[in-house]
Formats: C-alpha cells, structure tokens, sequence
C-alpha cells in the first residue's frame, strides 16, 4: 500500500502527462495489431495532412496527437519521463498543455503550409496532400524548448545551443517538412520565456556538489562511529 500511495503522490504531481501515456499505450496497442495496409489508411484519416486539415481540422489537430506509426510505446514512456513530466511539475498543468497545444498546432499549420504551397506550385508531388502524418513530437520539441528557462545561468545556454543545433541540422541536411515542424516547435517553446518567470531554475552543478558534499558528511559519520 505504501508503494501504491508513493505512485499516485507521483501520477498526481503530472496529471495530464500520464493521462496522455495513458491514451498513447491504447492506441500503441491497436497499432501493434494492424497491418501495414490497413495501418496506412486508418492513420491517413488521424494525420494532419492537407486533405484532413482541409476537411477536418479539429479532429486531425487532436487525433494526430494519441496516434503514432510505430507502436513504441516504451520510448514514448522514457522521452514522456525526461520531458513532459519534468515540465508539468515545473510550470503547471495549464501552461505546460499551452505551450504543447501551441507548438503542435502552429507547427503543424507550417509545416503543412509550405507542403501546400509546394504541391500547389508543382514543386511537390500530389500524393504529398494526403500523407501519414501523426505523432507527438511536435509538442514533445515544443516543450523541450520551454525546459531551456528550467536551467540556471551558463546551463540555459549550453541546453538550448544544444537543442537548437539537434533540430536544425536535420531541416538542413534534409529538408523535410517535418523536419521544419520540428524546428519550429522547439523555437515557439522558446517563446513562451514569459510564462517562465517567478519558477525555480536548476543548476545541475549546484546538485552534484550538493550530492558529493553530503556524501562526504554521510562517509565522515560512518567513520566516527
């Protein structure tokens, strides 16, 4: 019981993060059980593709976010607890969903609004209109840009410089439009700093010397005694 009541303190700390793995494992489950034909089409009408944003855009804004190509749900489980988990606890369950909703959405509008100007002007091939496009990483970069304000003094630096550069080689060695989602949610994570001020920022440093000196205390005790 005392192990249940320690999960829950936890759960309750980051509401909203462990209802979406919650929806994530679902449908990771139903997904493990397609097959790759049927699989294609059922997520073609769950994707935030040009036809679906066209005709449905609320349900593909919301539907893109529960469903994923692969059924990975122990990587979504791990990136979920390095991300998501911490910036709930840090900013709240509103603002962490703000800043999530908000880089999915107006990442998402972008990216599809260059593949629509492309296939408009023959530069992209027409099938580009109707392609598979679900999953959360959009608002998993998003949220990953607004953790930056987490950090204290040089930290902050060497993590954004560090996320900037992991997202935007990708767009320039590649080029594609998801690969410009992604840079542009990490970049609207970075602006929402306002929604940051007045929160604690961590120095992992500060932590390490923290955690070696009450070693040293700890191992001095042991020794007297």
């Amino acid at each position: 019981m005392r192990w249940l009541r320690a999960v829950w303190q936890w759960i309750r700390k980051s509401p909203g993060t462990y209802v979406w793995l919650a929806v994530l494992a679902m449908t990771s489950f139903v997904v493990a059980r397609m097959d790759p034909g049927t699989l294609d089409f059922f997520l073609e009408k769950r994707s935030t593709n040009i036809d679906q944003l066209t005709s449905h855009p609320v349900h593909a804004l919301l539907a893109s976010l529960i469903w994923t190509e692969q059924a990975n749900f122990a990587f979504y489980f791990v990136v979920f607890h390095l991300f998501h988990v911490p910036a709930e606890r840090w900013l709240g369950t509103w603002r962490w969903l703000t800043v999530a909703l908000t880089a999915h959405v107006v990442a998402t509008f972008v990216s599809e609004g260059v593949v629509a100007w492309g296939v408009h002007h023959h530069v992209l091939p027409e099938n580009m209109s109707s392609t598979v496009d679900v999953g959360v990483s959009y608002a998993l970069a998003g949220v990953e840009g607004v953790l930056t304000y987490a950090f204290a003094g040089a930290w902050r630096w060497v993590y954004g410089v560090a996320l900037v550069g992991f997202y935007l080689v990708p767009l320039l060695v590649s080029h594609t439009f998801t690969d410009l989602g992604h840079f542009c949610s990490v970049l609207i994570g970075l602006a929402f700093k306002p929604i940051t001020r007045g929160r604690p920022t961590w120095d992992p440093w500060r932590t390490v010397r923290s955690l070696t000196a009450s070693r040293r205390l700890t191992t001095q005790g042991t020794d007297r005694g």
